[in-house]
């Protein structure tokens, strides 16, 4: 019991800032409610895994902040004289759904002032580049959105656009960058574009056996698994070979992730069935239109993105006990809305 009890105060420690001031900090005893859902038999090779992968993949606030004051002098970006390349640079707030970008703006704002002196909202001069912020890029649905009416309707007819952000994931990042393009181009303005990440984190289907997200090499021996397979159409589960060399290790072995992907996906398989029409997008691993989800494990302090395993995130020990919500326990509960499948209020 030792080991377990250490693992669940150390996935505790690892996310204690999760959307604090919002919910109650969370305690070993509230991971130890979680992990209890799942067979006894791999409770304790679960926790292993989960607290390796959070420790790759949470993201606290501090480390955000952090991450974005080291780029206020990314010389690759600005050059040689920073002060003067933020002092010139406008930085959009045209977030659109979600308040991620606020928030970002907000720490990198206090970094720019302790660092250069600069009000962020006095930063902006004619021939400046344009800097959208933000965190992760999963899908690049919302980048996509804010940036195709920024572009048509503000953009100048010629300009330098920076997208910085902590990571992307490389089928997210391709078509985002691809559409900016073509936006611009239909709209007749010469748009320079540019797209920063500390990481890149693959998932493209044609890489999917060095990819770096939950990607199922096997198919677990489950009836409601099977039939979940069977009703899929388009975009049907293309297993990856196992044993490929990712370029980042957010995996503690090839062993520890098969486990996370088998276990996520029964849960996963479990939680639609609470639902009764629950959305084509709405997999096991994530919401995705494609395979058994989308299955990233990057959780920021403020919220754990749709697009990760719904083992994760789903459910609120708050909901009514005819609510679909009450029927489990999130380990991350999710900041949610009333129409939780309103495409509309997610990143996918």
């Amino acid at each position: 019991m030792a080991e377990r009890d250490d693992l669940l105060a150390s996935i505790a420690t690892t996310t204690a800032d999760y959307r604090e001031g919002d919910m109650p900090a969370p305690t070993p005893e509230h991971v130890g409610r979680w992990v209890d859902q799942f067979d006894a038999g791999v409770q304790l090779p679960i926790l292993r895994e989960v607290n390796h992968v959070l420790k790759q993949t949470y993201l606290s606030q501090e480390w955000i902040k952090g991450f974005f004051s080291h780029q206020i002098i990314h010389k690759d970006m600005t050059g040689d004289n920073a002060e003067r390349f933020w002092s010139r640079a406008h930085l959009l707030d045209i977030q659109q759904n979600g308040q991620s970008q606020t928030h970002i703006r907000r720490l990198f704002g206090e970094s720019l002032l302790e660092q250069c002196g600069l009000d962020i909202d006095a930063c902006g001069a004619a021939g400046g580049a344009y800097i959208y912020l933000d965190d992760v890029i999963f899908t690049g649905g919302r980048v996509k959105s804010d940036l195709t009416a920024w572009i048509r309707d503000a953009a100048p007819a010629k300009a330098v656009l920076h997208i910085l952000v902590i990571a992307t994931h490389t089928l997210g990042e391709w078509q985002c960058t691809k559409n900016l393009k073509e936006v611009a181009a239909a709209a007749g303005k010469e748009i320079e574009l540019h797209v920063w990440a500390a990481a890149r984190i693959e998932n493209r289907k044609a890489y999917r056996n060095v990819s770096e997200v939950l990607w199922p090499a096997t198919v677990p021996d489950d009836p409601a698994v099977a039939a979940y397979l069977a009703q899929q159409g388009r975009f049907p589960l293309e297993p990856r070979q196992p044993g490929g060399k990712p370029k980042i290790e957010i995996f503690s072995s090839e062993e520890g992730r098969q486990l996370l992907e088998r276990e996520f996906l029964r849960a996963g398989v479990r939680i639609r069935g609470f639902c009764q029409n629950p959305s084509q997008i709405m997999r096991p691993l994530g919401f995705s239109s494609f395979g058994v989800g989308f299955g990233s494990t990057i959780v920021t302090y403020r919220n754990c993105p749709n697009n990760a395993p719904l083992a994760l995130w789903w459910g609120d020990p708050n909901a009514h006990h005819n609510h679909p919500f009450s029927r489990w326990y999130p380990l991350l509960q999710r900041r949610t809305y009333e129409r939780e499948v309103n495409l509309d209020d997610f990143d996918f």
